[in-house]
């Protein structure tokens, strides 16, 4: 049970109802943290507008991997649960692609580059050696796009810690941080 109560649909605040029908209508359901996050209408907007800016970075396959990479790292089982979900049904990732990128690598080699910048970069705080910019750039990725990757590793972190705070129930197949990839 989650120790923020996650309010229902229709007991979320009013001035978050736009926003939940918005997410309903591009989801055809309104996870659990969702709802969470609508507890505070300005979180909600914040975290959607990032979340909708950044559906335009990178690729859906490279987003999801990282959000898998981050939440493994920050050990958040509703986060891993999601984005290994969204992992294998949106972005078409195999269950074995998944397993690389929960340690922060996949078979891609481009796609290599940014997880394990990711990584390094969730687990660090954003402390990144030279020579791991250097991998991320040989890879192919431009500064713009390393700015990307670390603003999707920051809207990670953000809903990581929503979820690990609040002990979100999981409303996805479970898959837990602790249990090898």
């Amino acid at each position: 049970m989650s120790r923020i109560p996650v309010p229902t649909r229709e007991a979320a605040p009013a001035a978050s109802q736009p926003l939940l029908d918005a997410v309903e209508r591009q989801l055809g359901v309104v996870p659990n943290l969702f709802r969470l996050v609508a507890l505070s209408p300005a979180a909600l907007q914040g975290f959607l507008g990032l979340n909708g800016a950044l559906g335009k970075a990178l690729d859906v396959k490279t987003r999801e991997r990282i959000a898998i990479a981050v939440a493994q790292v920050n050990g958040c089982d509703y986060c891993l649960s999601a984005h290994t979900y969204l992992g294998l049904n949106l972005a078409k990732i195999d269950n074995a692609e998944i397993a690389l990128n929960r340690r922060g690598a996949s078979s891609d080699p481009k796609a290599h580059a940014a997880v394990a910048f990711a990584r390094k970069i969730a687990e660090n705080h954003g402390r990144a050696a030279e020579a791991d910019l250097g991998a991320v750039r040989a890879a192919g990725y431009t500064d713009a796009q390393i700015i990307e990757i670390i603003a999707i590793v920051a809207e990670n972190l953000f809903t990581n810690l929503v979820n690990i705070v609040a002990g979100t129930d999981i409303d996805f197949p479970v898959v837990r941080a602790a249990e090898a990839a």
